[in-house]
């Protein structure tokens, strides 16, 4: 710590030395030629780049120093020969590691075919007063990479690479959806309602129209009032918030996108969404097969099914369907030694003690891409009843590598059978379930006027990205996440 004192004390010093001689420390601007990646394309041209200094090193009247940016980096040479012995001295003494400049000379190649602009003026466009991290070492304190991002990417390739294959992802995105006749709207962050999920919402207070609110838990119940209005193929790619507990797969705060077709069953999107994904892949990251804790997941293989209701009656060995008792239901569970009574505490209702088991026992040993399918009524509010088994609905999930990848389904557009769901859901709510919707009205109103059928879909952006990377925390895929 007195080591970075005594350096930031240096610094101080050299800015108010800069600004003795009529120097400013920090200019306005810089008009550059070509960014530092173009300027690797011209050889034996004059260019005019600017970047921070990420290292230097100076050999009496010769040196190097590299300049990099987001993209790309690119080495300068700084010869006596090209500098004034005053403009050479000021380079030497006055400019710094992590310091911003503007260099103006020709790109050349070194013996060893290093690509390099032979600098014949440097300018200093901002100076730093602390020191970058160690260049070789990179930002390796956990702390430090998610409070001070700038850091971990100005240091750190492979951080680089995850937040700008991030921008790429969401761009493909939004791109193959518009290309696909579907239009992004914006919805509300502040809702009067807990619904389109089921969560634990964050709550605050509007002071200016005296009201509760809480913050969006998912798009679903708006984005479906649009294709009430009209709008056959919707979407919002944004976040959502659930006050819920953290641990390395799971943020409060997160981005998802969903849409919304007219017309279309879950089958039709289990299509859509495999083109999507598969063509993501090749355009965002240059294959379909992903490395996901030692193994090879690919993703342009057949995706085999597995019929979820089916697959719990064979855990259970019994129709798990029929029982509404939790009680009851924890019973067969404990007998069948797949958990103990100790572990299923957290299980308030008999739609929780589902999950959990699925979660546990069928999820978790799933490698490759596999469609998960005929999900219990219970754990779907807002999804269409089967036509032939209403306790069961019409719903898919995408499942590799053990993680959830997508959620999706035929939407329930029937307001009676809606608001008997939602009504059921304020029952479990009241034995102690925190994780429920409300009865939202407004959104019941326009049901009621009319939906045509509708199939959804949920992606998450920060878990899908943390399976691509194989990143053991969540939060290496998200720029800024909230910290303690």
């Amino acid at each position: 710590m007195e080591e970075l004192s005594n350096e930031i004390d240096v610094r101080r010093q050299k800015i108010d030395e800069l600004k003795k001689m009529g120097e400013i420390p920090y200019k306005d601007k810089f008009d550059r030629t070509c960014t530092i990646h173009e300027a690797r394309e011209k050889l034996g041209q004059r260019v005019k780049i600017a970047g921070r200094i990420v290292f230097r090193r100076i050999m009496g009247k010769f040196g190097f120093c590299q300049i990099r940016d987001i993209y790309d980096k690119i080495q300068i040479s700084v010869g006596r020969n090209e500098f004034s012995e005053e403009d050479y001295n000021f380079y030497k003494k006055m400019i710094d590691i992590g310091d911003f400049i503007g260099v103006e000379g020709e790109v050349y190649a070194t013996q060893t075919g290093e690509i390099t602009v032979k600098a014949e003026k440097i300018t200093l466009l901002s100076k730093t007063l602390r020191p970058l991290p160690e260049k070789f070492h990179g930002v390796v304190d956990t702390e430090i990479k998610y409070r001070q991002r700038y850091l971990d990417l100005i240091s750190n390739e492979e951080s680089r690479k995850i937040f700008l294959t991030r921008s790429k992802v969401t761009s493909f995105i939004r791109r193959f959806l518009e290309d696909n006749g579907f239009i992004e709207v914006e919805t509300p962050i502040l809702q009067t309602s807990v619904s389109g999920a089921s969560a634990k919402p964050f709550f605050t207070h509007h002071n200016a129209l005296d009201l509760q609110c809480n913050l969006r838990i998912a798009f679903e119940c708006a984005l479906k009032q649009c294709i009430a209005a009209g709008i056959d193929r919707v979407f919002e790619l944004g976040k959502d918030f659930r006050n819920e507990g953290m641990d390395p797969a799971h943020l409060q705060e997160f981005t998802q996108v969903e849409w919304y077709a007219s017309y279309w069953n879950f089958e039709d999107n289990i299509e859509f969404f495999k083109k999507m994904l598969t063509n993501l892949l090749k355009e965002c990251f240059g294959t379909t097969v992903v490395n996901y804790q030692g193994q090879e997941i690919d993703f342009s293989a057949e995706w085999p099914r597995i019929d979820y209701v089916a697959k719990m009656r064979e855990l259970l060995g019994c129709d798990f369907l029929d029982i509404e008792d939790l009680d009851e239901l924890k019973k067969i569970v404990v007998d069948k030694k797949l958990f103990s009574y100790g572990e299923l505490d957290e299980c308030k209702s008999v739609r929780t003690l589902i999950d959990y088991i699925y979660k546990r026992k069928i999820r978790a040993g799933i490698v490759n891409p596999t469609i998960l399918y005929n999900y219990p009524a219970s754990l779907k509010p807002l999804a269409r009843r089967n036509d032939k088994d209403e306790r069961i609905v019409d719903v898919f999930q995408i499942v590799a590598g053990g993680q959830e990848l997508v959620n999706a389904y035929s939407e329930l557009v029937d307001p009676i059978i809606q608001r008997k769901t939602l009504e059921d859901q304020l029952k479990e709510k009241a034995a102690g379930d925190d994780e429920t919707m409300d009865v939202d009205e407004d959104f019941l109103l326009s049901m009621e006027h009319g939906m045509p059928p509708i199939s959804g879909l949920g992606f998450g952006i920060d878990r899908f990205l943390q399976f691509a990377f194989d990143c053991a925390n969540i939060r290496d895929v998200v720029l800024f996440p909230l910290m303690k």
